[in-house]
C-alpha cells in the first residue's frame, strides 16, 4: 500500500477500517505486504483483504467475519478462534495455517489451497469448499454439516469423528482420508 504520509497500512488496519476499505477501492494497494502481522483480536469485519500477503501473521481470536479475503496469502498464518462467518476466502493459498477452533459458517473456500491446514474442532457448517484442496488437512473434530464439498481434495486428510452431516461429497477425492468415527453425510457413522 503506497503511504499517504502519516498512516502505516497496520495502524489503519487497526483504526479505520473503512478508511483502509477506501485506499483499497482507490487502487492504492497494489501490493500489500503484512508478512508476520500481529492482529490477533483485532476487528476486522469487513475489511477487504483481498490479494493481501499475510503469510505468518497472527490473526488468533482476529473479527473476520464478512471480510474478502479473495486470493490473499494466508501460508503459516494462526486463526486460531478466529471468526470468518462469511467471509469469503476464494482462492486464499493457506498451507499450514491454523484455523483451530476458528468459526467459518457459510464462509467461501471455493478453490482454497488448505494442503496441511489445522482445521480441528473448527466449524465449516454451510461453508463452500467446492474445488478446495484439503490435502494432509487435519480436520479432526471438524463442523462440516451442510458444506459444500463437492470437486474438493481430501487426500490423507484427518477427518476423524468430524461431522460431514448433509454435506455434498459428490466428486470429493478422499483417498487415504482417516474417516474414523466421522458421521457421513447420510447420518451413518464410520467404525
Amino acid at each position: 500500500m503506497k503511504s499517504t504520509g502519516h498512516t502505516h497500512p497496520l495502524g489503519l488496519l487497526h483504526s479505520d477500517i473503512a478508511a483502509w476499505n477506501s485506499l483499497r477501492a482507490l487502487g492504492d494497494s497494489e501490493s500489500v505486504s503484512l508478512v508476520d502481522a500481529c492482529l490477533a483480536g483485532t476487528n476486522l469485519a469487513g475489511a477487504n483483504l483481498a490479494g493481501v500477503d499475510l503469510a505468518g501473521a497472527d490473526l488468533s481470536g482476529a473479527d473476520l467475519t464478512d471480510a474478502s479475503l479473495t486470493g490473499a496469502d494466508l501460508t503459516s498464518a494462526e486463526l486460531v478462534g478466529a471468526d470468518l462467518a462469511r467471509a469469503d476466502l476464494t482462492g486464499v493459498i493457506a498451507h499450514d495455517a491454523n484455523f483451530t477452533g476458528a468459526y467459518l459458517t457459510r464462509a467461501r473456500l471455493r478453490d482454497a489451497d488448505l494442503t496441511m491446514a489445522y482445521l480441528t474442532s473448527t466449524f465449516l457448517g454451510y461453508a463452500d469448499l467446492a474445488g478446495a484442496n484439503l490435502s494432509g488437512a487435519y480436520m479432526t473434530g471438524a463442523y462440516l454439516g451442510d458444506a459444500d464439498l463437492s470437486g474438493a481434495i481430501l487426500t490423507s486428510a484427518y477427518l476423524a469423528k468430524a461431522n460431514l452431516a448433509g454435506a455434498n461429497i459428490v466428486t470429493a477425492v478422499l483417498d487415504g482420508a482417516d474417516l474414523t468415527e466421522a458421521t457421513m453425510p447420510d447420518g451413518t457413522s464410520v467404525d
